[in-house]
């Protein structure tokens, strides 16, 4: 089986800069920490989702997130109005 990696090229510090430069044309200076905070939460997501295959116990850091939220109050019976019969 041919190495998949063969085909593609090289990754240089030129073509980095470039594209750090195409970056920052796009999204500026100012959002760039947004885009990499919201790109580490996508990846630890990720990684969460993939897990390490142990199923049997729950991850701490996830925890919290289980919990369900509390069910609303029951609504209280309204009475009927003149117009409704």
């Amino acid at each position: 089986m041919p190495s998949l990696i063969g085909f593609l090229p090289q990754i240089g510090p030129l073509e980095l800069i470039i594209v750090l430069a195409i970056v920052i044309l796009i999204l500026g200076p100012k959002r760039i920490p947004a885009a990499f905070r919201s790109l580490k939460k996508g990846v630890t997501g990720f990684r969460e989702t993939v897990g390490s295959g142990d199923d049997d116990e729950p991850d701490p850091q996830l925890a919290d997130r289980n919990v369900k939220p509390e069910t609303p109050p029951a609504a209280e019976p309204r009475e009927k109005s003149k117009t409704e019969s």
